[in-house]
């Protein structure tokens, strides 16, 4: 898997991810909390390899320079 994520966009998605996480694990209960802990996850594991699939699919490359 080549990496298709810039800094930014894998910064971003570390700190949404952390921030999902915590609402879905301390503020949230239920299916919902556990939706929001998923989606967290996911974010902040593609934020951590610097690969996200859904940008394989649609071609987006946010990683090259301008």
């Amino acid at each position: 898997m080549k990496a298709n994520q810039s800094t930014i966009d894998r910064a971003v998605r570390g700190i949404v991810g952390t921030g999902l996480l915590l609402v879905g694990i301390v503020l949230v209960r239920g299916v919902f909390g556990i939706l929001l802990d998923v989606i967290g996850a996911v974010l902040l594991f593609s934020g951590a390899v610097g690969f996200c699939h859904v940008y394989k699919v649609f071609h987006v490359d946010t990683s090259k320079k301008a």
